[in-house]
């Protein structure tokens, strides 16, 4: 590529004789982010799916291929910047040896609790004394075996608390997304076409996408989220409720 992206994006709108200005009212990127790319300062940008929706954006707001100079920041910036990119959800790993070993009872535990189970059986066989030994407090004909016996109230189950969200990516998309506690449960990763995360459950949630490219269950329900290249973020309420969240709101998960 004979050009930089950002020289390229730059050119196209001192012809068309466009201030930065126009561009961030037209598609909502800040203009320090804006100058950053016609600069190539790419450190100043968040970087990953953020960065490429903000080229994307731009291009074609100025009717250029925005895949195309997205694929040539891909080519000239990202690979030499790219980290790692993992699985969502990991097993922890194995122990020396090959898969982890479930701790064994000692034998002497064993002999313990069949002495004890040996004792208990014997109390229970030996009869009552013809004395009156016997509990005076049961009614004639009823066994004390059978007063000890009584039926039990059937358990209640206790509903769960909070809000259930899991998501699925439908394309390559960043995502962070924090618990009501402010914990990161999808730590600023891209997941893949088809890949899954959750389900999770908290009082609340915020979340952050790099585009639309995700749908989001909420307590089961498919939540609305706009076909866009551009980043949102939501706060989902106890209740399952969205609330879109404007950029400064979004969690980054830096």
């Amino acid at each position: 590529m004979d050009r930089g992206v950002g020289t390229i994006l730059q050119t196209a709108r001192d012809r068309r004789g466009i201030e930065l200005a126009e561009v961030e009212a037209a598609t909502r990127i800040r203009l320090r982010y804006l100058s950053a790319i016609e600069n190539e300062e790419w450190d100043v940008l968040p970087g990953g799916v953020y960065t490429r929706g903000f080229i994307r954006t731009y291009a074609s707001f100025l009717g250029l291929d925005g895949e195309r100079l997205v694929e040539d920041y891909r080519r000239s910036v990202e690979r030499w910047h790219r980290g790692p990119t993992e699985p969502v959800h990991q097993g922890a790993p194995a122990g020396a040896g090959g898969a982890s070993r479930r701790p064994s009872v000692p034998l002497v535990g064993l002999a313990v609790l069949a002495v004890v189970a040996v004792a208990a059986l014997a109390i229970l066989a030996i009869p009552d004394g013809g004395g009156g030994g016997g509990d005076a407090s049961a009614p004639a004909g009823q066994s004390a075996t059978a007063k000890e016996h009584k039926p039990q109230a059937p358990a209640q189950r206790t509903p769960k608390s909070g809000v259930a969200v899991s998501l699925t990516a439908g394309a390559e998309v960043w995502v962070c997304l924090l618990d009501a506690s402010g914990k990161a449960l999808v730590d600023g990763e891209i997941l893949q076409a088809g890949a899954e995360a959750g389900p999770f459950r908290s009082g609340s949630f915020t979340v952050s996408f790099g585009n639309g490219e995700v749908e989001m269950q909420v307590d089961g329900r498919e939540a609305d989220i706009p076909e866009t290249s551009s980043p949102v973020g939501y706060a989902i309420e106890s209740s399952g409720e969205l609330t879109e969240l404007d950029e400064a709101e979004r969690p980054s998960c830096t």
